[in-house]
């Protein structure tokens, strides 16, 4: 039997789609960048954010603030700004903002650094983690290496990676938000300011895409290449595939959905800052390693990560906001 032309030019389309999919992975300028993420890097800057001298980066604490100072020479040895509308890098909080579970804090700040996109520059992806922890307890310091120093430095990386991308003329269509909050362990307090006084539109912010903790292993999981995954199809269908087909393309991890579930009963959806752009209509996708022995304990220290665990991890998050910056159409809330 002939076949009809009325089958063969869908089918072409088809494939041309798919191709064009497959060469946001697969050329030059995502390979670049996505390969500068790296162990080493991660583990630099890591021995930094939760070495001693940070005292375990409590909130509004002179150990915190030592830690934003160097995020913020990070950014500024990359080239990199904050959003233009705003003086500073520093998104300040007040002791009155930071009133969280009935205890009193100093003032705080989050930390934004921003590069703007190309074609689209008002929607913005915004990629968070929290960069404070508990700081001292009884002359012990918690330095927080995994919680959240993983995420922190993930982010640091992730920025070098699409600034090196856009110095060679393929910066993201759609602005990136690297947004370090304050005061989760308080309460997600400085992602609820951040939601609550955004430097950017919520109605215009694409996705939340959350790192919080991705450099160890639970107990169930170790000597696995996994994370798990919370979220990412709780308001967009589209953002669970998007990070699926990122991970099948690059690192491929056993992206695991055990938390990915409001009732829950570890209720992890609602235990980090992805939940206060989630309640207000942005997609989000939370990645996580699971509760492991030194959850929140002084013995939480960077020679305990496993940092090309955390590199594949950070790569995934980069894989899947390139395709989100880059992607033609904006993904839609198409869940309640």
């Amino acid at each position: 039997m002939k076949k009809s032309s009325y089958f063969i030019l869908p089918l072409a389309l088809a494939l041309f789609q798919s191709c064009a999919v497959n060469m946001s992975y697969s050329g030059s300028a995502f390979k670049k960048s996505f390969n500068s993420i790296t162990a080493d890097e991660l583990k630099t800057h890591l021995y930094v954010v939760a070495g001693d001298e940070m005292e375990g980066r409590d909130t509004g604490s002179e150990g915190q603030k030592k830690a934003g100072r160097y995020l913020i020479g990070e950014y500024q040895k990359m080239d990199i700004s904050h959003p233009k509308s705003m003086t500073s890098f520093y998104q300040p909080l007040s002791s009155e903002a930071l009133k969280g579970r009935r205890v009193a804090l100093p003032p705080s700040d989050n930390i934004l650094a921003f590069i703007e996109g190309t074609e689209k520059p008002s929607e913005v992806i915004v990629i968070s983690a929290h960069y404070d922890h508990v700081g001292m307890k009884n002359g012990e310091i918690y330095n927080g290496a995994d919680d959240d120093g993983s995420g922190t430095v993930a982010l640091l990386e992730l920025a070098e990676a699409f600034q090196i991308a856009k110095k060679a003329g393929n910066g993201p269509e759609r602005s990136i938000l690297f947004l370090h909050v304050t005061g989760e362990e308080h309460g997600l307090l400085g992602s609820k300011f951040y939601a609550e006084n955004p430097v950017f539109p919520l109605a215009n912010t694409v996705a939340d895409l959350n790192i919080d903790m991705i450099g160890r292993c639970d107990a169930e999981n170790c000597g696995k290449d996994y994370v798990y995954v919370i979220g990412s199809e709780m308001l967009s269908t589209e953002l669970k595939k998007i990070n699926e087909k990122a991970n099948n393309e690059t690192v491929k991890l056993e992206l695991n959905y055990k938390y990915d579930d409001p009732n829950d009963k570890n209720r992890l959806y609602y235990r980090s800052d992805h939940y206060n752009f989630a309640k207000n209509g942005v997609p989000v996708a939370f990645y996580f390693d699971g509760i492991h022995e030194d959850y929140h304990k002084p013995s939480d220290t960077p020679d305990k990560i496993d940092y090309q665990a955390l590199q594949k991890r950070a790569q995934l998050v980069f894989a899947t906001a390139w395709e989100l910056a880059n992607r033609k159409d904006r993904i839609v809330v198409d869940k309640k």
